[in-house]
């Protein structure tokens, strides 16, 4: 793409001095930017100076505009089926998506899933499913088009040409430490679901020690970000509002959430992933307009996974990207297959969770994470939980168990889950779900 030629100082300048950007000169840089004519210093700056002095809601939609449009954008007209996706901030152990897209397939509204990979403390979508010998997700347009089309699901990895804006700036903001920025958050996001072509999307906006903005208040500014921005892009948007101050159900780990999620397709597992699976499911299909509220909706949803259907509508996606409808796993991929040792608890009271970030970090240590992207990870490590929450334990019960492989990371992930687990006085949890936007 080319835009008009513009200095990249003068753009610095107006954000360093707390001024407006105007659409041409996000555009200019932008594009810019991608083309490779514009440094990653100039562009780091710049983006340090968001961070700082934030973006009004016009300059805002702007930059997402130009990122969005930086690549291609897919087009999903004529699809049969209404379309909804889901995106979540990112936390521990959160695999809701694996059990919620099926789910939400089955009861008639195509789920054009993009998702993203793992970095630092938060696991990603990709990972796990590709912990599932032979499936793919580096779909071009006409096989996730297909993949709509023949099974109302499509699990997908941002391709060179999706928003290529957002793939070299949120690298650049890993590495400058400037993701926990709310506008640069929000364009992120929602860039790359609009690329999809989704009619509609529903947010699942994290709070708690293991999200990227802990506070509350801070991520329902988040929310209502998203949601403004959403809307004024001509997308239908609902946000939920989800505690990741403990992990999503038991597993942390690619493989052992891959199982965990089957769990709950099969009708079973920990009650607070269906829970969740149950909330968001209910507010696509309501947003969708087949269900005529998200009461009703979650209640299709329930109905999907009770009767075999949602687990039937993975097994189909799965095989048509490539699994083999045998093994759920390789040798190398599989937690059977692993060492494994309990960690205990210090004494009897209530278990608790501090900074949560420890605990997806207790996963990286064992090779099941990412420092850098091009790291490769090992599947089958992880953590999995007996406790949750505010549950009573006795001294010396397991609160976890940690599956390593030959003894790698196993001290520093020991240490991390003594900084983050403590055992004290009974309390009440967070409730899952805080509030509906």
């Amino acid at each position: 793409m080319t835009g008009p030629a513009l200095d990249p100082r003068e753009v610095l300048a107006v954000k360093r001095d707390g001024g407006v950007l105007g659409a041409e000169q996000i555009r200019a840089f932008i594009d810019g930017y991608v083309a490779g004519r514009v440094e990653d210093y100039f562009a780091a700056a710049l983006l340090t100076a968001i961070y700082i002095r934030g973006m009004e809601g016009e300059e805002l939609r702007a930059w997402t505009e130009a990122m969005l449009h930086s690549g291609r954008v897919i087009s999903l007209d004529g699809l049969a089926q209404p379309t909804c996706d889901k995106h979540s901030t990112g936390g521990v152990g959160d695999k809701a998506s694996l059990p919620l897209a099926p789910a939400v397939a089955a009861c008639g509204v195509a789920v054009p899933m993009i998702s993203g990979r793992g970095l630092g403390h938060t696991g990603g979508t990709l990972d796990k499913l590709e912990s599932i010998p032979g499936v793919r997700t580096d779909l071009d347009e006409a096989a996730f088009r297909a993949a709509l089309e023949r099974d109302g699901l499509a699990f997908a990895a941002q391709t060179e040409d999706l928003v290529p804006a957002d793939r070299k700036l949120y690298a650049l903001r890993d590495v400058t430490g400037l993701v926990a920025s709310t506008p640069l958050i929000a364009s992120s996001i929602l860039s790359k679901k609009l690329a999809e072509g989704t009619a509609g999307l529903v947010l699942d906006v994290k709070f708690g020690s293991g999200a990227f903005l802990p506070e509350v208040e801070r991520g329902r500014a988040l929310a209502e970000t998203m949601l403004e921005l959403a809307r004024g892009m001509g997308v239908e948007a609902r946000a939920v509002q989800t505690a990741m101050d403990r992990p999503l159900g038991r597993a942390v780990g690619h493989s052992l959430e891959v199982l965990e999620s089957l769990d709950c397709l099969r009708g079973g597992g920990p009650a607070d992933l269906r829970e969740l699976v149950l909330v968001l499911g209910g507010e696509m299909l309501s947003l969708a307009g087949v269900a005529e509220d998200p009461e009703a909706g979650a209640e299709r949803v329930a109905r999907a996974i009770d009767d075999g259907s949602a687990l039937e509508r993975f097994e189909r996606a799965c095989r048509a990207q490539g699994w083999s409808g045998e093994a759920w796993f390789e040798a190398a991929g599989d937690p059977e297959g692993t060492e494994r040792v309990d960690f205990l608890a210090p004494e009897a009271g209530h278990l608790a969770f501090g900074d949560l970030r420890e605990v997806g970090l207790a996963l990286v240590d064992l090779g099941g994470g990412r420092r850098a992207l091009g790291d490769r990870i090992d599947p089958g490590v992880g953590l999995l939980f007996h406790a949750r929450a505010g549950e009573a334990v006795d001294a010396g019960q397991p609160l976890c168990t940690i599956h390593h492989r030959g003894g790698r990371g196993l001290e520093q992930a020991e240490a991390r889950l003594a900084r983050a687990l403590s055992v004290g006085p009974a309390f009440e949890p967070a409730p899952l779900v805080l509030a509906r936007l």
